[in-house]
């Protein structure tokens, strides 16, 4: 019989990889793994609980916020104060950074960015919505923590993961040692590990990318989507195309089966959509480590500065022949759109 191994258990085992811890950052994911549980159990009841429908309230991104991407954010906000080893967090749905102040935190090293709920417009018609999180040690040493112990390039993450609430919850991430994933046993209520060492195919057949948007795309787009569109038995073409809206369950399949996700710059939004911050590094993280590639159609996320808290970009993830191909036909055919988003 196998032996179970629990989330806890797994990360007091690799803390040994971090000479400079002393727990805090087992701590600190242990209270994102708190958290998810919470969030899950809400997300579960959605169709049977007040939280679905609209707050009343917009986020920074002028985008309305659902019930439950308030709940969500509330709580791990709760868990990431109470747990005293975050002293800042940047998250979606706040207009500023959350300095946390609390007596406990005194001397927190960490700062968490979050989307607490990645995709919660698909909460109503049951679909995979999830939590993206980034972890990063604070540089400041005196006073306050900052906005500048935030603007930190994605090459300097301690942690990156992902909570992805679907027919199961896993929580899958990355401390910089490879990738595991964590499936919730609801018997026991713990995420036990079920996909260790995750890899990502170095290539696959599925593309992801909201096609409505096709004739706002960048040319280099356009052009990589025909020829994932035209039959070639060599390369395995055509292409699948799988889109959810939701970034965590769309990059969680490609990862296990390879794939691209997309999310390019539009006419609309010239220098992306999606957020730097706690969006796009900690998915790129996430995917390098696992053996994938991450660019914004030219220069590799990771080492892209941030200079703003809900800076956005665009955004070419996935299976590493993938990508490499996309950027070509970014190269040849969108040379100026592909850097554009560099300057954001």
């Amino acid at each position: 019989m196998a032996v179970i191994k629990t989330l806890g258990q797994f990360i007091i085992e690799k803390q040994a990889d971090f000479s400079y811890a002393k727990g805090e950052l087992s701590r600190l994911l242990r209270d994102i793994g708190i958290a998810a549980k919470i969030v899950n159990r809400e997300v579960n009841k959605a169709g049977l609980a007040d939280i679905l429908g609209d707050a009343g309230t917009t986020n920074i991104q002028g985008e309305g916020q659902k019930k439950l991407d308030v709940f969500a954010n509330e709580q791990f906000i709760a868990a990431l104060t109470s747990g005293g080893e975050c002293c800042i967090v940047a998250t979606e749905e706040e207009d500023h950074i959350v300095q946390i102040t609390s007596p406990v935190s005194q001397d927190a090293k960490y700062i968490v960015c979050i989307d607490p709920l990645d995709g919660s417009s698909n909460i109503d018609v049951n679909v995979a919505v999830g939590t993206i999180f980034s972890i990063y040690r604070r540089k400041s040493t005196d006073g306050l923590a900052t906005i500048e112990d935030v603007l930190q390039k994605g090459t300097d993450q301690v942690a990156a993961g992902y909570v992805i609430y679907g027919s199961s919850t896993m929580l899958v991430y990355t401390t910089g040692k490879g990738v595991n994933g964590f499936t919730l046993d609801p018997s026991i209520g713990e995420f036990c590990l079920s996909h260790p060492d995750l890899k990502m195919p170095e290539d696959g057949v599925i593309y992801s990318i909201n096609e409505g948007n096709y004739v706002h795309f960048p040319d280099g787009v356009k052009k990589y989507l025909k020829y994932a569109q035209v039959e070639d038995k060599e390369t395995n073409r055509p292409y699948t195309s799988r889109y959810i809206g939701s970034m965590v369950a769309d990059i969680h399949r490609n990862l296990i089966k390879g794939g691209i996700y997309m999310y390019p710059t539009t006419s609309s939004s010239p220098n992306g959509k999606l957020r730097l911050l706690y969006e796009c590094n900690p998915m790129a993280f996430i995917v390098e480590q696992a053996g994938g590639k991450a660019t914004d159609g030219r220069n590799r996320i990771l080492d892209l500065t941030p200079t703003e808290l809900h800076q956005r970009t665009s955004i070419f993830i996935g299976s590493k022949k993938m990508v490499e191909k996309a950027e070509e036909f970014m190269e040849t055919y969108s040379p100026v759109a592909a850097k554009l988003s560099i300057a954001g």
